[in-house]
């Protein structure tokens, strides 16, 4: 069985090669067997991790998935060979439709510059195909791992109590301490959110990623992490498979407050602000509207007529679930903007997941604003999707 889908994932490459491999001209052929030979060193490591029966194991996650990524190239790059050649087909098909319209033998042809071959266009193509390919790949890696953009936006609500007006929130997703984020990259992001000025920080989950042996690294990075009404924290889907008891003490340990199915309440100026946070579901699907935690989370939290509530949760299809109970504002990341996004189409493989990919969400008096995050999973890559610190000021309609 796994044999069979080790030559599953491995088609698309295969397929591609041999179609190329008769297509190109000689001189081709040689760096054509280079290019993919080295982009498919790793299915060797996957194929011994796949009958030594450790491919799928959690703590191998973030070493296979870059590897998984370039299988997607090659389903990418077989849907461009087969654009091609649908197009390819139609033109030709248009031509002889159009000859057979005109009905004139004895017409004189047309003087028509010399078309390039088809092996021309293939050369070029894959050249053109892999110097893309490694541009696209270069600045991914670069803004995956720089610093994160600052978004900035003042969010209004008719309702905010006059203590809550100017305030401002300092919002962190999706850290993800681990392989692909180390401890002096963390102190570096610790003290870009200090500089913010931020009056309270919030952080909607993945602090770590995987392993418990990146707990201190996050512990000794996030202790300075610091605001004047402190920084408040909920679980992400990737500290439960770290463990989340762990995680939780974790948290702590850096000195934040860990709210699970309930609230924290801050008082400023005469106001309350409560902090509603809620669990990672156990059994998710899309765009769950976690109800089955908001109800216990809400019964726990001071009535909206005395509190200005914020819901806290890792999934953004939660807000399908704050909306209808009036919650003003949910704050959610999990979903990185899909680390890959296409600016001119606007769409990113985070869709296959959520309609809240990243950004600004309304729905009547509700809003929600769903962080890229700052970490990476898996692919250390962020194409057109930098990541994100966001600071909000609630201002008073």
């Amino acid at each position: 069985m796994a044999l069979i889908y080790l030559l599953l994932f491995a088609a698309p490459q295969i397929l591609l090669f041999l179609y190329l491999r008769e297509r190109l001209p000689l001189s081709a052929r040689r760096w054509l067997t280079v290019v993919f030979v080295v982009f498919n060193i790793p299915w060797g490591i996957v194929a011994v991790r796949m009958f030594s029966g450790s491919l799928w194991g959690i703590s191998r996650v973030p070493y296979i998935a870059p590897w998984i990524a370039w299988q997607l190239l090659g389903w990418i790059f077989c849907g461009l060979v087969a654009l091609y050649i649908l197009t390819k087909a139609v033109w030709w098909f248009g031509g002889w439709a159009v000859g057979k319209l005109r009905h004139s033998p004895t017409a004189e042809p047309l003087n028509r510059p010399t078309a390039m071959s088809r092996r021309q266009f293939l050369a070029r193509a894959t050249y053109a195909y892999a110097v893309v390919g490694l541009g696209v790949s270069a600045y991914g890696i670069w803004s995956a791992e720089r610093l994160p953009k600052v978004t900035r936006r003042a969010l209004v609500f008719p309702n905010l109590p006059a203590g809550l007006d100017g305030l401002r929130i300092a919002h962190l997703s999706d850290v993800h301490a681990g392989i692909h984020m180390s401890e002096a990259k963390m102190r570096a992001i610790v003290a870009q959110t200090n500089a913010l000025g931020a009056d309270l920080i919030v952080q909607t989950g993945d602090m770590i990623d995987i392993s418990q042996s990146y707990i201190s690294d996050y512990v000794r990075a996030f202790r300075d992490l610091r605001a004047p009404l402190g920084v408040v924290t909920v679980l992400g889907n990737h500290d439960r498979y770290t463990g989340e008891d762990a995680v939780i003490r974790g948290v702590r340990d850096a000195g934040q407050v860990f709210v699970k199915n309930g609230a924290h309440v801050i008082e400023r100026d005469g106001a309350a602000l409560a902090l509603i946070g809620i669990d990672d579901p156990r059994n998710w699907h899309a765009d769950d509207p976690q109800d089955y935690d908001l109800e216990p989370a809400l019964r726990l939290t001071p009535p909206a007529k005395d509190a200005f509530r914020i819901l806290l949760a890792h999934r953004p299809g939660a807000f399908d679930g704050a909306a209808p109970r009036g919650i003003p504002l949910t704050l959610a990341g999990h979903i990185h903007g899909g680390q890959f996004y296409l600016p001119v189409v606007g769409w990113s493989p985070g869709r296959l997941i959520t309609k809240y990919v990243m950004g600004h969400f309304t729905q009547g008096n509700s809003q929600l604003y769903v962080s890229r995050g700052i970490g990476v999973v898996g692919v250390p890559l962020r194409v057109f999707v930098p990541p994100e610190i966001a600071l909000f000021e609630l201002r008073r309609a």
